[in-house]
């Protein structure tokens, strides 16, 4: 058994009941062969992917919070320290009744790669709770975070762990958990991102993930001669992502004509509304099925089929594992020509091994979303500085680091002859800045 095999094993056999986290291992660890085949007998000796895919530290505490009747609940909450080699940690913090261990385990470990491709000095981590927002008064979210962060704030800091927004994290739930952690710490300092603009948030912070999957997007697609103005691209989610990379698609000429949330979907042959779609998902926090009312050419649908509907490029932006085989099957009989994650692995590993056996171009998230948290990184330089860019300053930046992005993984996967494979090329590329800092500080 190879190296590589021995150390995937050993992740099944130590981590059961982690599916998430036995995949993302899997797609990394299995790229990563060509690398591993030149220094094998040194990293065997060091232990270096034991140590890679074994977090520096993992925290898992109770959240006791008291609802508007007086009702006390009580949350789990996590925080997974992966890796420190290029910097302090940074991920985001996902609030949903999907979380546990096993799904923060890979969206932390995901985050070492992705923050490495990024160019900036920041380590990967991840964390999170059970609790779900939806439903919530202000009140009650804001005990929630108070408790959360009480915690929390124990294991975090600007040098030390710097965590952010992510699925049920926004604006209101990181200003709450700021306030806790400057009341405990008596401290004002940037020990979290996308927080409000007046307390040291960053312009083009909410608009990151979405306009950075874009910039990447359309970069790739010109240097296949493909120009992204006139395409039809169908997008999942009406989340945070989903928003800003419809909005800065249609920005580039595209028309985008889906759009989900939980529930249902909505496909507009006229093209989604964006401002309407804001209006009910930042504004109002709706279901979809509220789009209809100014949409008469619109149609709504319950469950699941945004990928039924033909269009030129793919954006999936909702969650982990949502692009099926079935789906990317249907995507290529209906004539796609790209694929880029918005979300967190939202595509299957065989509807992913699929799409690249049809010649579909193909971004993996820890490259196309990586957006968010470059501009998180931006955020920190801001705060460390006490300075405050503009929102054309921030974006300029963002694309500059995307675009470059792009071209880095391009040169990994061509380097190891895996050209046009940019899995493999995100994952060699962000392994290498990783694997020469963990080797440089020696075992630690």
């Amino acid at each position: 058994m190879s190296y590589v095999n021995e150390v995937i094993a050993q992740v099944i056999k130590e981590n059961p009941n982690e599916p998430e986290f036995h995949q993302a291992v899997k797609e990394v660890l299995l790229s990563l062969e060509p690398v591993v085949a030149q220094h094998e007998a040194q990293f065997r000796r060091d232990a270096l992917l034991e140590r890679l895919v074994n977090p520096e530290r993992q925290v898992k505490f109770r959240v006791p919070w008291i609802d508007d009747n007086g009702q006390v609940h009580v949350n789990t909450g996590y925080r997974v320290q992966f890796n420190s080699a290029i910097g302090p940690y940074k991920g985001g913090l996902r609030l949903h009744p999907s979380v546990n261990l096993g799904i923060i385990k890979f969206l932390g470990f995901e985050q070492i790669f992705k923050n490495s491709l990024t160019g900036l000095p920041i380590g990967g981590g991840k964390g999170g709770s059970d609790f779900d927002p939806k439903g919530k008064s202000d009140r009650e979210i804001m005990a929630f975070c108070q408790s959360f962060m009480t915690e929390l704030s124990k294991h975090i800091g600007a040098d030390t762990d710097v965590p952010a927004g992510d699925i049920g994290t926004g604006a209101r739930e990181i200003g709450y958990m700021f306030g806790q952690y400057k009341r405990l710490q008596n401290q004002f300092t940037g020990v979290l991102t996308g927080k409000g603009l007046p307390f040291g948030g960053s312009l083009a912070r909410t608009e990151a993930t979405g306009y950075g999957l874009l910039y990447i997007t359309q970069e790739m697609l010109r240097c296949h001669n493909i120009d992204i103005a006139g395409k039809t691209i169908c997008v999942s989610g009406a989340g945070n992502v989903a928003i800003y990379a419809i909005e800065k698609a249609q920005q580039l000429g595209a028309k985008v004509v889906t759009c989900s949330d939980s529930t249902g979907w909505i496909y507009d042959p006229d093209g989604i509304d964006i401002a309407l779609l804001k209006e009910i998902k930042e504004v109002k926090r709706a279901r979809l099925t509220e789009y209809l009312a100014g949409r008469p050419n619109a149609q709504y649908n319950d469950g699941r089929g945004v990928w039924s509907i033909p269009c030129d490029i793919a954006l999936p932006c909702a969650t982990q594992n949502e692009l099926t085989l079935d789906d990317a099957k249907q995507l290529v009989a209906n004539g796609v020509t790209a694929v880029s994650e918005g979300a967190n692995m939202p595509t299957t590993e065989d509807a992913t091994a699929y799409l690249q056996e049809q010649g579909i171009l193909f971004l993996p998230a820890k490259a196309a979303n990586a957006g968010g948290v470059a501009t998180s990184a931006l955020e920190m330089s801001q705060n460390s500085e006490r300075l405050h860019w503009t929102f054309d300053e921030v974006d300029a930046m963002l694309k500059g680091i995307m675009v470059n992005l792009y071209h880095n993984i391009d040169e990994a996967a061509k380097k190891y002859n895996f050209d046009g494979n940019y899995i493999v090329g995100a994952n060699i590329a962000g392994f290498e800045k990783v694997m020469e800092a963990m080797m440089a500080q020696g075992i630690v």
